[in-house]
Parts: C-alpha cells; sequence; structure tokens
C-alpha cells in the first residue's frame, strides 16, 4: 500500500479514535459541571443523550452523503464540524452552549464512523484488510473504554474544559494529515436526498435511543446509585419509542422500495450477504456484552463490592482490559488475513461467554484483584471477536454498497449500544426487587441484582458463539464478482 494511503488511513484512525473516546469522555464530569452551570442531574444528562441521539439521526444518512460527495469534501466537512463543537465547548459560556457544542461535535463524529470503513474498504485489498480492520477495532472498542479513565485523569490535574483543549490540537492535526490524499472527485449519487426517507429516519433513529436511554435511567455509571437502577415506566419514554418503532417499520419499507431505483437514503442491500448478516449479528450481540461491562462493573466497582471506589481508581482499574484489547487488534487482523475468522471467534466466544459467566459469581467482598483479571480475560475474548466480524461482514460487499453497509452496521451498534445499557441496567433493578422480596437484605439483593445481569450478559454471549462457527473468509474473487 503507497505511502500516502498508509498515512491517510492513519489520520482517519487517529481522528476517529479521537471522536468516539469523546462519546464517553463526560462521564466523570457530570458532577463537576452541576456544580459550575447549577443544574440538575435529568438536565446534566443530556450531554450525553444528546451526543447519542445525534450519532443516530446522522449516521443512516451518511450512506448517501458518502457516495453523493468526494470522500475528501465528506472528510473536511467531518473534521470541521467536530472541531468547531469542540472549540466551543471547550469556552462555553453556559450549559445550553456546551449541550450545543456536543452536538455539533457528534454531527461529525456521526459521518467519520462509516467514511473510515468506507476509506479502508476502498483503499486496502482485499488480502490484507484483517491488518487494517484490526486498527478500526481499536477504534471501535477501546476508545469507548478509555474515555472514563482519560477525563477522569485530565480532571485530577485541570479544569473540566481542558478535556475539550487536549482533545483539539489532535482534531486539527489529523485533518491537516488526512485530507490532502482524499480523492477529490464528487461521489456516482445523482438524485438528491429522499426527503420522506429524512422526516422517518430523524424520529425513528433518535425516538428508539432516547426512549431506550430514559428507560434505562438515564444515568452516568458514576453516580447512579443501584435504586435508580431498578426500571420505573415513563409513559413519555416509552410513547417515544413507540414512535420511534414505528418510523423505523416505515423507513425500512421505504427504503426496500427506493433502492430499486436506486434513490434510498439507506441501502438495505448489503443484508442480502448472508456473511455480512451473520457477522453483524454476532457484532450487535458483543456490543451488549461490551456496553453492559462498560456501565455494570463500574456500578458494582463504586457501590457494591466494599470498596466504594472513586471514578478514576476504577477507570484505572479497567484501563488494563482496554490496552490489551488494543494490542492484540494488530495481531488478531495479521491472524485473520491467514486463518479467517473461525479460529479466532470460537476460542473468543468461549472466553467472552465463560468470563461473563465468572462475573455473575463476583461477591460483595470479592477482591479487586479479581474483577481485574476477569475484566483483562473478557477484555481478551472481545479482542478476538471484533476484527473477524468487522472485516467478514463487510468483506463481502461490492464497491458500492460500502458506504451503506457501514452506515447500517453503525446505526445498528448505537442501537444496541443503548439497548445493552438500559436492559442490562434494568435487569439490575429487576433481579434486586425479587431478592428483596424473597427477604434478603440490601447488600445481598444488590449483588443477586448483578449476578442476574452478568448471567443474561453471559447467554446472549453464546450467540456469538453459534454465529461465529457459521462465518467464512471471503475470497477475493467472490468480492470482485459481487461488484
Amino acid at each position: 500500500m503507497p505511502m500516502a494511503d498508509k498515512l491517510t488511513i492513519g489520520a482517519l484512525l487517529v481522528a476517529t479514535f479521537v471522536m468516539i473516546l469523546n462519546e464517553t469522555i463526560m462521564n466523570v464530569a457530570l458532577h463537576p459541571l452541576m456544580e459550575e452551570f447549577g443544574v440538575h442531574e435529568t438536565t446534566v444528562q443530556w450531554l450525553t443523550t444528546a451526543f447519542m441521539l445525534t450519532l443516530a439521526v446522522v449516521i443512516p444518512t451518511t450512506g448517501y452523503i458518502i457516495q453523493r460527495f468526494s470522500l475528501r469534501g465528506v472528510f473536511t466537512t467531518a473534521m470541521a464540524l467536530f472541531i468547531a463543537g469542540t472549540a466551543l465547548a471547550a469556552f462555553a459560556p453556559d450549559f445550553p452552549f456546551l449541550v450545543a457544542g456536543r452536538v455539533i461535535q457528534a454531527a461529525g463524529t456521526a459521518i467519520m464512523l462509516p467514511l473510515l470503513m468506507t476509506t479502508v474498504l476502498t483503499l486496502v485489498p482485499l488480502r490484507r484488510r484483517g491488518v487494517v480492520m484490526g486498527n478500526i477495532a481499536i477504534v471501535i472498542s477501546v476508545a469507548p473504554a478509555t474515555g472514563p479513565t482519560v477525563s477522569g485523569l485530565i480532571l485530577s490535574i485541570a479544569d473540566w474544559r481542558w478535556m475539550f483543549g487536549v482533545i483539539l490540537p489532535i482534531a486539527i492535526l489529523a485533518m491537516v494529515l488526512g485530507r490532502p490524499n482524499l480523492d477529490k472527485t464528487p461521489g456516482s449519487a445523482e438524485k438528491g436526498i429522499n426527503i420522506p426517507s429524512l422526516l422517518l429516519a430523524v424520529p425513528g433513529f433518535g425516538g428508539i435511543v432516547y426512549g431506550i436511554s430514559q428507560i434505562g435511567g438515564g444515568h452516568g455509571t458514576e453516580d447512579m446509585d443501584l435504586e435508580e437502577a431498578a426500571p420505573g415506566v415513563d409513559p413519555l419514554a416509552i410513547g417515544v419509542l413507540g414512535l420511534g418503532l414505528v418510523c423505523v417499520a416505515a423507513f425500512v419499507i421505504l427504503q426496500l422500495r427506493l433502492q430499486k431505483s436506486e434513490s434510498a437514503l439507506l441501502n438495505l442491500k448489503p443484508f442480502s450477504y448472508t456473511q455480512y448478516t451473520r457477522a453483524l449479528l454476532m457484532m450487535l450481540l458483543m456490543m451488549v456484552a461490551l456496553f453492559g461491562a462498560l456501565i455494570l462493573l463500574p456500578l458494582f466497582l463504586q457501590h457494591e463490592a466494599g470498596h466504594e471506589l472513586e471514578p478514576l481508581q476504577t477507570g484505572l482499574l479497567l484501563l488494563p482490559g482496554g490496552l490489551l484489547m488494543a494490542l492484540m487488534a494488530p495481531f488478531v487482523g495479521r491472524l485473520y488475513d491467514r486463518v479467517g475468522p473461525r479460529p479466532l471467534v470460537i476460542p473468543g466466544a468461549v472466553i467472552l461467554a465463560s468470563s461473563m459467566f465468572a462475573l455473575s459469581l463476583l461477591e460483595p467482598g470479592s477482591p479487586i484483584w479479581m474483577v481485574l483479571v476477569m475484566h483483562i480475560v473478557l477484555s481478551g475474548g472481545l479482542a478476538l471477536l471484533f476484527t473477524p466480524a468487522f472485516t467478514t461482514a463487510m468483506n463481502p460487499l461490492p464497491q458500492h454498497l460500502y458506504s451503506h453497509g457501514s452506515a447500517v452496521l453503525n446505526t445498528l451498534q448505537q442501537l444496541f449500544a443503548a439497548i445493552g445499557t438500559a436492559a442490562l441496567v434494568a435487569v439490575v433493578g429487576i433481579g434486586s426487587a425479587a431478592s428483596a422480596a424473597r427477604g434478603a437484605d440490601p447488600d445481598t439483593a444488590a449483588m443477586d441484582g448483578f449476578s442476574v445481569a452478568f448471567l443474561v450478559a453471559a447467554v446472549l454471549s453464546i450467540g456469538t458463539l453459534l454465529l461465529g462457527m457459521t462465518l467464512r473468509a471471503t475470497k477475493a474473487e467472490e468480492n470482485d464478482d459481487a461488484a
């Protein structure tokens, strides 16, 4: 691969890593922000909720955007939005400006995710994609896990505004390095954006994410009490979720009709490729496990483990697992190029399910080192799964479906991350309430809730094993024929 292409992909990887890390970087800063701006907990949560909603609304449009405009133009727009949003957040005079900055950041992030995948698939030959997709796996899986740790470190020595101040020059440098070598040829899509599709996508995907996040409590992991994890019936959240589901169903029906005339906002033809569909389903189950662990383990460590760790301590304890995933990803990518997906995903799925089951056996007095080891093992299993799943999903697609395939993948990832977080937190509440009803003391009831939630995650992880056994590598000639 030419050096210019390597530099371009490197800049895209750095930019996307910073953007996704930014998605979770606010978690441990909510309390300082509540004090500085004088806002309530339910208000400050909009810094996270607004970011997720923007991703859910914008990502489904990126398949069309990437096909309509040049890669250079799309990259420039995404980076300009992110840089502008970061600068606005860093110098925000009040809370509404800070939320606005987060929304603008999220708009740039939403465009960058599919752009990275589309660029890699276009520039990297099929036989070498495993290594590069391994680097993408670092971005997708490690960045969210390290966000709270990075923000905790910054907050321990500086003001919260430095969380954005540190990111800003990195984003500017990535834009300067990545832009020159990207293709400036306009996209092939000639038809304008389909307005009815857009009008369905906004309330549809946004409504689902909002409804699920509110039903799940909408709390950050650092300040959630167990009682708040108990599911409550919020009529507004349920109504918005129901509206979202109806709009998404109508959106899917409309896209199936429009794609016959090549005018769909989000082309769903990638689902006609069996390996794409199976690998995507496997990834969605993995996202539930990953984000479930990201919220359940901090809750356990800070409230129920008997140690009452500070947010920074919790972040540092979970950091080795994230670093292990980052170190393993390139090696797993090289192995994928040699042996294909099954020799990697089968042991990875077994490790994932086993570690989740082991977490369900934790007790209030479980030593910290045991939690650390379990999380490291869990991270190793996920590292064996992410790169093969991403690569196997995208490899069979012809070039004209790259942008739509990555848009579908990233849209569903966002939805299932929200679903996994909300569902597992709700399971904690249900399990705790059921245990308390049987006469258990509060500490025992709390641990019973966590045990049930981790057990549910373990059962879902078995699905990754069943799906992983059906995956196979795509040969270059198959991809060429499909194109």
